[in-house]
């Protein structure tokens, strides 16, 4: 039954990240899209299938698509002796989150090679002439100090509008799911108090974002029950779900974001799809 036109609404923002990392993901996210409840995609320029999701984003214009950004496990824009220290010599960013978030925070050498590395990013997306529906980062390194402190300075030359902040509750996770609790409970942590840093910054300049956003603490296990769950869950609010559906390792993810169990129970609790640049 949909809610009555004055009644608090659901808006759900539906994403799919990896856009661009191969062409199983890409099928998967089109996929998702044309047949499910996937509403927009992000972008890896720099992804082993990026002409591909560039195509394929062109011929489903429905598809909105955002910029992931790069900075970790993945290859740069720029040559290695533009960037010297932030990637290797096959352009490949360092795959340790750790020690690379803390390399990214302390050596200041390394912050105006991130700025320029982050600039060279949003310039490949305009060349491939899609239109920026949001922003957020691979493994959320949109939010690390540095990078989010370029971001600020540079959003409007950037046209960046909206954007991800990864905040996802850890006491509605732990009520549907079980399992992977230091991950858990140290994602929800850590992440809590970058967007929770974050958020006053973005209202400030006019960048908008869901209130809440689910799939961090499920990385990589976002089937069909736990979504089912998840989606019977939500009460009045705008929500991102991400997802990273593919055809090998998380088609799972695929079959929950095609499920007519889950297209049913968002119809029957009256649920709006929506996109970023819908906000």
């Amino acid at each position: 039954m949909a809610p009555e036109p004055f009644a608090p609404r659901i808006r759900l923002i539906v994403n799919a990240d990896d856009f661009g990392i191969s062409h199983g993901a890409n099928r998967a996210i089109v996929r998702a899209h044309r047949e499910g409840i996937l509403a927009s995609a992000s972008l890896m320029v720099n992804g082993d299938a990026a002409n591909n999701a560039v195509a394929l984003a062109k011929e489903n214009p429905s598809l909105a698509v955002g910029l992931h950004l790069t900075l970790i496990n993945g290859r740069s824009t720029l040559k290695p002796s533009e960037i010297i220290g932030v990637v290797d010599q096959r352009f490949q960013f360092d795959d340790r989150p750790v020690r690379t978030g803390l390399r990214y925070y302390f050596n200041r050498d390394l912050h105006l090679c991130l700025k320029q590395e982050i600039d060279a990013q949003f310039r490949e997306f305009r060349t491939a002439g899609l239109a920026l529906d949001h922003l957020n980062g691979h493994l959320h390194f949109h939010l690390h100090p540095v990078v989010f402190e370029h971001i600020k300075q540079h959003h409007r030359a950037w046209g960046i509008g909206a954007m991800r902040l990864t905040r996802e509750p850890l006491m509605i996770n732990l009520r549907l799911a079980a399992g992977h609790y230091f991950y858990r409970a140290s994602h929800a942590f850590i992440f809590d108090k970058l967007s929770s840093g974050a958020a006053p910054a973005l209202a400030r300049r006019g960048i908008k974002h869901a209130d809440l956003t689910f799939g961090l603490l499920q990385n990589g296990r976002m089937d069909e029950k736990y979504l089912l769950r998840l989606i019977e869950n939500l009460f009045p609010g705008t929500f991102e779900i991400f997802f990273h559906p593919d055809e090998e390792e998380h088609v799972h993810e695929l079959e929950a974001l095609v499920s007519p169990k889950v297209r049913e129970l968002i119809h029957q609790r009256g649920i709006e799809l929506i996109r970023y640049s819908d906000l």
